[in-house]
């Protein structure tokens, strides 16, 4: 098995969606139509399934390059600004003049979130990202895409097939490109429900799984976890009790978690248990981008061991008895 140690060393290529955000926490939950609510805390933070992965990684000490969507007016300096100094390579990012950028705002209520954006006009627009970068996809250890820009995306798993390279991906059908030959694919209830109305999740697993050999998760939020392998069983595990404060981030951070399981050696149990462990402890905190999880807490939580319970008791964030 390799060590984290080991693992916190390796290259990372990510590829997907990079957004600004702009944050509002509301003081409870979310209103009712024709109400108020009070917004207790405001950020502006870079966010998106790839940015948030992003700083997952890079702050347990893997050496992460992103690529993705074009930088823009609106966008530059607060993606650059925050990223970079983060440890983050932002050279694969490509400023655009003429564009404001991917932006979006996103309302926090209780265990709530709701995302506002204008991503429809942006996939039916011009083109505004870059194609993958071979270069860094050769010199990674492993690959994490993101499906949302096409036949780009697609190129990802071309160029790590012929470079002998693992990927994980996210929210992709089962015939895809994507998931035929990922290392892992995570998939999301939300998109299970989008894509696959009324369909049984176990019958879905049963088709995922057989399309290709990596690991199959699937996610419910607070609900249990499924994932299979080939031909294997479909196996659960129960998501960690915890006191919520943002759900924002949680699905995005998971597939981070995935990526440093199977860097670390684990197998498909460790790799799911640590990626619902990294989900959870970004479900703690508030936003996630200025207070990511360290390694050791997602392993203390991850192994469920008390001193894990002791450390987060101490600031508040942490209900004593979670799984």
């Amino acid at each position: 098995m390799t060590s984290d140690k080991a693992a916190r060393a390796a290259p990372i290529y990510l590829y997907g969606m990079i957004v600004h955000s702009t944050i509002h926490r509301l003081a409870g939950e979310y209103p009712e139509a024709d109400s108020y609510r009070e917004i207790a805390e405001t950020h502006q933070v870079p966010g998106g399934e790839t940015g948030n992965s992003a700083l997952v990684l890079a702050h347990w000490g893997h050496a992460v390059g992103v690529g993705g969507p074009f930088l823009g007016r609106k966008t530059r300096e607060g993606v650059l600004s925050f990223l970079g100094p983060r440890g983050i390579d932002c050279s694969g990012l490509h400023y655009d003049p003429g564009f404001d950028g991917v932006c979006d705002l996103v309302l926090v209520g209780g265990k709530t979130r709701t995302v506002f954006g204008t991503f429809g006009a942006y996939f039916s627009g011009p083109k505004r990202w870059s194609a993958p970068d071979p270069v860094a996809i050769a010199s990674a250890e492993i690959v994490g895409v993101d499906p949302f820009f096409g036949a780009e995306s697609d190129r990802v798993a071309e160029i790590c097939a012929e470079k002998g390279k693992r990927w994980v991906t996210i929210d992709c059908p089962p015939g895809s490109p994507l998931h035929r030959g990922a290392a892992a694919t995570v998939v999301s209830g939300e998109y299970l429900r989008s894509q696959f109305p009324g369909e049984d999740p176990r019958e879905a697993m049963g088709r995922y799984a057989k399309a290709g050999p990596g690991l199959v998760i699937f996610t419910f939020g607070a609900a249990e976890i499924l994932y299979a392998r080939g031909s294997g069983a479909i196996r659960s595990l129960a998501p960690h009790k915890v006191e919520v404060k943002s759900t924002l981030g949680a699905g995005d951070t998971f597939r981070a978690g995935v990526i440093h399981g199977i860097l670390s050696g684990r197998d498909d149990a460790g790799i799911v248990a640590f990626a619902s462990a990294t989900a959870a402890a970004v479900c703690m905190r508030f936003p996630m981008a200025l207070d990511p999880p360290g390694l050791a807490e997602v392993e203390s939580l991850a192994e469920g061991r008390p001193s894990y319970a002791a450390l987060r008791a101490r600031k508040g964030l942490w209900t004593p008895g979670g799984a």
